[in-house]
């Protein structure tokens, strides 16, 4: 009766993206008696991960993110000169640290959280050309954002007070306050490319005999 070796029957990988077969490589060099011997081994297999995910090669310590990976690999069991230190497994399996959110709903979902912390920044200005300032910025992205979530037109008047809505009465739009065309806000639209006609000869004088010229 034939014996089948299912993945399910496998020794688990810690790092199943570089494949079974470099897992085998690790596996095997830990048998290995001499040192010198293991540490050429381990630098060869080294070569065959970065060649297995040449991705990361943009990522900064691109050789010393390998050895990590070698390391986690042979489950921290492989004693080889690493040119660099061993990461410490405690660090890598501890849980990650909890995100802080901000309590409390958002009024307009369409306009974010980020918008009512600029709103409350600005009430908090003295009057002047950077209250001004960043009141046209806060004006501008909130009617952006509008036709971004709702797809479709807005009135001034609609933003203006939506910002007497968040600011409680307490942010003013002034005659310095220039509120943007949607045109002006929003990209046009990108033109498909034209292709050419295919099939057809263009500006290429005909010969009976030869037929279209190439030239």
């Amino acid at each position: 009766m034939m014996n089948y070796d299912y993945n399910t029957q496998r020794k688990r990988m810690e790092l199943p993206e570089y494949g079974r077969n470099v897992q085998k490589m690790v596996d095997h060099i830990k048998t290995i008696k001499d040192r010198d011997e293991r540490n050429r081994a381990a630098k060869t297999i080294i070569s065959i991960m970065g060649n297995l995910n040449p991705h990361l090669r943009d990522v900064g310590d691109f050789k010393h993110k390998l050895w990590d990976h070698l390391a986690i690999i042979a489950e921290f069991d492989l004693d080889i000169d690493s040119p660099y230190p061993v990461p410490e497994i405690t660090k890598l399996r501890e849980k990650p640290r909890e995100v802080p959110y901000m309590q409390g709903e958002i009024r307009y979902l369409h306009y974010g959280r980020i918008i009512e912390l600029m709103i409350q920044a600005a009430t908090e200005l003295e009057d002047g050309d950077e209250k001004e300032y960043l009141t046209t910025l806060i004006v501008n992205q909130m009617k952006k954002s509008y036709i971004t979530w709702n797809r479709s037109q807005v009135a001034d008047e609609t933003i203006i007070n939506d910002v007497r809505v968040l600011s409680k009465g307490k942010l003013k739009i002034t005659e310095g306050v220039r509120i943007l065309e949607v045109r002006e806000l929003m990209p046009p639209p990108k033109k498909k490319p034209m292709g050419k006609p295919q099939g057809k000869h263009q500006n290429k004088p005909f010969n009976k005999k030869k037929g279209y010229s190439r030239h």
